[in-house]
């Protein structure tokens, strides 16, 4: 007996026989997913449904998760809950070189190229290589000459302080520069509560609790804690003398 004899419908796209009919109309709406879940501004189509919600955030500039620390929002789930790793402090992703702990998967990623020397982006000018990806773009500045950061006001500096009006370029710098008006000092460090004005300085200071070298010297292995004095140290090798006396 045949699969005609049986009465077996077939997959048009795929070949695949079904006995109910049913079945086979799921298998091709299986094959036409893809053009039933269509973006109508800019036509992208996607698999599942969802995936669409997604992508439809990025038109509408929603941001529905909320962060319940600082109400920050996010478009996607992921993203908050990476943000909320800077609350917690969490570091769940180690470097099983050094030891070092990182907050998200992709500063690990980042941080082991320090430990392999691989320079995976290319200028394709120069054909120079880079670490990082925002390393080569600002690379690629020397090239093309351009400036692409105006200040709408001086050109220069845009964020003024309300108190000594020293200007910034940048809004963070202003922020940091404020503490030395507010004399706070809010990065607290939990092994002998000594305080720091801005995050950076309590890294560094937790070197000296932890006994960290991070910066190692290429030529003699030399591991320094930090980079002023690693930098000090390759003047040594290089027999520069940077700061030369006019007279």
């Amino acid at each position: 007996m045949t699969s005609l004899d049986l009465g077996l419908e077939k997959s048009d796209i795929c070949g695949q026989r079904f006995i109910e009919g049913g079945n086979v109309k799921r298998r091709m709406l299986k094959h036409k997913i893809g053009k039933l879940n269509r973006c109508n501004v800019c036509e992208k189509t996607y698999a599942r449904s969802g995936t669409l919600k997604t992508h439809m955030l990025t038109h509408t500039k929603e941001k529905p998760h909320l962060c319940i620390v600082c109400d920050k929002g996010f478009a996607h789930m992921g993203h908050l809950k990476t943000h909320m790793l800077t609350h917690t402090q969490e570091k769940p992703y180690r470097c099983d070189v050094c030891e070092k702990c990182f907050s998200t998967i992709s500063n690990l990623k980042k941080h082991m190229l320090t430990h392999t020397k691989e320079k995976p982006h290319r200028c394709d000018v120069c054909e120079k290589k880079f670490a990082r990806k925002q390393y080569l773009i600002a690379h690629k500045l020397t090239h093309t000459r351009q400036k692409p950061h105006r200040c709408d006001v001086c050109e220069k500096k845009p964020h003024r302080c309300n108190t000594c009006d020293k200007r910034f370029t940048a809004s963070t710098t202003l922020k940091r520069h404020m503490l030395t008006h507010t004399k706070e000092k809010p990065h607290r460090c939990d092994v002998c509560e000594k305080s720091f004005s801005v995050i950076s300085s309590l890294k560094r200071h937790m070197l000296i609790h932890t006994k960290q070298k991070p910066y190692r010297c290429d030529v003699c292995e030399k591991n320094f804690r930090f980079i002023s004095n690693f930098k000090r140290h390759m003047l040594t090798h290089t027999k520069q003398n940077l700061h030369r006396c006019d007279v």
